[in-house]
């Protein structure tokens, strides 16, 4: 995921520019994610205090969170046999360069997504961080949701987070209720169209019901759309 240097670099919000004629869909909210394995973060600051605060921040969630505030450990923690999914990384820590940080990253943690934090934001860190493919770049001092809603949209992009069935039922049924509505459909024509009962329908789109993947099928003939859409426009933006 891109980050916007400048988003980075001030603390004054920026206005978010949506492109006309949109609206923007809701997202889950984070009890209505569920894990879908054994997630382990490393928490990188060599001030063991903001280390507790963002161990406590993530601690509502069953994840395995390591933390490291001592600088010459890094290197010896990122080589051992554990494999993180997360790392949340201080950018400036006494002793040790950005650069080589990263680089033990690649080499020992490759399949390990890098949330950076820093007091000290630049134009330098930032392009370097942009380099290191780094998924997001959050200034000190942060919002402790920020950080967490950050944490839970990478690991969620990673597939490690996945919506609850109830979470994807209800989102199920709020896509196929605003397409109904946005072709001037009722609930009886699209019975009609799809030979599926008024009732079942309503619970389909109350997130009440689930839906085979057969009946999902008539529904979205009878709306216009393909599969792919309807799931599409449940995903997260």
């Amino acid at each position: 995921m891109p980050f916007d240097i400048d988003d980075r670099l001030t603390q004054t919000p920026k206005p978010v520019f949506k492109t006309p004629g949109t609206r923007p869909r809701p997202q889950p909210a984070v009890r209505d994610l569920q894990s879908a394995g054994d997630i382990r973060i490393l928490i990188i600051d060599d001030d063991p205090g903001t280390c507790a605060v963002i161990q406590a921040a993530l601690s509502s969630r069953n994840f395995i969170i390591d933390t490291v505030s001592e600088p010459a450990l890094v290197e010896a923690t990122l080589s051992s046999p554990t494999r993180y999914q997360l790392i949340i990384l201080d950018y400036v820590l006494p002793g040790l360069e950005a650069e080589q940080v990263f680089a033990w990253v690649r080499d020992y943690q490759p399949q390990a997504n890098i949330i950076v934090v820093t007091g000290y934001p630049s134009v330098d860190s930032a392009l370097s961080c942009l380099r290191a493919r780094t998924y997001d770049y959050i200034t000190k001092p942060f919002q402790v949701d920020q950080l967490r809603d950050t944490v839970f949209r990478c690991l969620e992009s990673q597939g490690l987070l996945r919506m609850t069935e109830e979470a994807l039922r209800e989102s199920l049924g709020n896509a196929i209720r605003e397409r109904r509505k946005s072709l001037g459909l009722t609930l009886a024509n699209v019975s009609d169209r799809t030979n599926i009962s008024l009732g079942y329908l309503s619970q389909i789109e109350l997130g009440k019901n689930s839906a085979s993947i057969e009946t999902l099928y008539r529904i979205c003939l009878a709306l216009g759309m393909k599969m792919s859409e309807l799931f599409q426009s449940i995903e997260r933006g």
